[in-house]
């Protein structure tokens, strides 16, 4: 089978017309950041905020077109309704049909709905920090398994589109596959289901994405993944309190959120931001883990506090949530989760995985409290 070439997706794109204008969305200099790979193709498709709602036929009309070029496995198109200014990526996804569609400040008519929970999922937790390298990847995934290591089914998602790490922690390789042509099937490692863009992208593809793209893209992953049965969904979220922690809290009915941090005050300032942006948008904040907390010499065995230690209990004390436990600076932690052995699972009797197992049970608790009450809040209609 030929390798398929950007010239020729040009082409035919030049058939496609814009039905308030006449005139092709090729001329019309609405096709943007063609990308390819192994015959998936995606782009997106620049339109106007106000026509946006509109154009769907036009973003299905454009990926089938390019999906019946020979050589093409995959089609996936984007509606932005954003100019870029550098050249957007658009991930190739595993099926064909499927579209990444959004607009900044303007939600779409299924987006406008009130958050839907994923099919089978019963609960969705974030995990969030205010600021990046807190470890925070590491302690969703080590939490992850930890809720697995106490009987439950679980998931994990990699909200960071920017910084995906999921695939090498989680020690997976390889694309997911589409069974029915409509969602993808969730890799799994450990007896967890894993979704990431980095199984969609190479480790060293930068994501050149603005804001609706984001979005779009952890719409997919939420709702196009044939998750299956869970009892909790943990999401590995960006760091920040942007768009994709925005899309998160309004898009699907969070059950609570897990705050990272280290001990010392730039950290904490960023955790507070974190913190306070779930309580702004409803979302129950389970409380505050402090990574890094101390340094433990192997040598000697001397205690040292290299971020300071206790900052993120005073913080959890002030603000009113709860302390969930300190985890260590270790490098036996940094070696695992480089290695795609996670300590919860390559060291599961070990001192560090059981503190990672008894958050979890702790947050496991705050989740049924959490589902439980919203049960009595909903309003019964009785018929006599």
């Amino acid at each position: 089978m030929a390798e398929i070439e950007e010239q020729q997706i040009i082409e035919v794109l030049k058939g496609v017309i814009d039905p308030d204008t006449g005139e092709d969305i090729v001329s019309a200099g609405m096709v943007a950041g063609v990308q390819l790979k192994d015959g998936h193709v995606a782009f997106a498709i620049e339109v106007d905020p106000a026509r946006g709602g509109q154009l769907e036929p036009l973003r299905k009309e454009a990926e089938q077109t390019v999906y019946n070029l020979p050589g093409v496995l995959t089609a996936t198109v984007v509606l932005t309704a954003e100019r870029a200014s550098v050249q957007a990526q658009a991930a190739p996804s595993q099926q064909q049909g499927h579209a990444l569609s959004g607009q900044p400040g303007r939600p779409s008519e299924s987006q406008a709905q009130s958050a839907q929970m994923i099919p089978g999922c019963k609960s969705i937790i974030a995990v969030a920090s205010g600021k990046g390298g807190v470890g925070k990847s590491t302690t969703a995934t080590n939490l992850a398994l930890g809720l697995a290591a106490t009987g439950k089914r679980v998931g994990l998602m990699d909200a960071d589109i920017y910084g995906p790490s999921m695939p090498r922690m989680m020690g997976i390789t390889g694309q997911p596959v589409s069974d029915d042509g409509k969602t993808l099937r969730p890799m799994e490692n450990y007896g967890i289901k894993v979704m990431s863009i980095g199984f969609l992208v190479d480790e060293d593809t930068p994501m050149i994405w603005r804001g609706p793209m984001v979005q779009s893209a952890l719409e997919q992953m939420m709702r196009d993944v044939n998750w299956g049965e869970l009892d909790v969904l943990v999401v590995d979220m960006p760091p920040g309190t942007g768009d994709a922690q925005l899309t998160m809290a309004q898009r699907v009915p969070l059950t609570g959120a897990v705050i990272v941090s280290t001990p010392q005050d730039i950290a904490l300032l960023d955790a507070r931001k974190g913190l306070n942006m779930f309580r702004k948008v409803d979302v129950p904040v389970f409380g505050i883990i402090e990574n890094m907390s101390y340094f433990t010499c192997p040598h000697c065995g001397a205690r040292s506090e290299i971020f300071a230690h206790g900052g993120a209990k005073a913080e959890a004390d002030r603000l009113g949530c709860d302390f969930l436990g300190e985890i260590p600076l270790d490098i036996e932690i940094r070696t695992t989760s480089d290695g795609g052995h996670p300590i919860t699972v390559s060291q599961p009797d070990g001192v560090h995985a059981n503190t990672y197992t008894f958050i979890a049970e702790t947050v496991w608790g705050k989740i049924e409290q959490t589902l439980a009450a919203r049960e009595t809040d909903t309003p019964r209609i009785v018929i006599q």
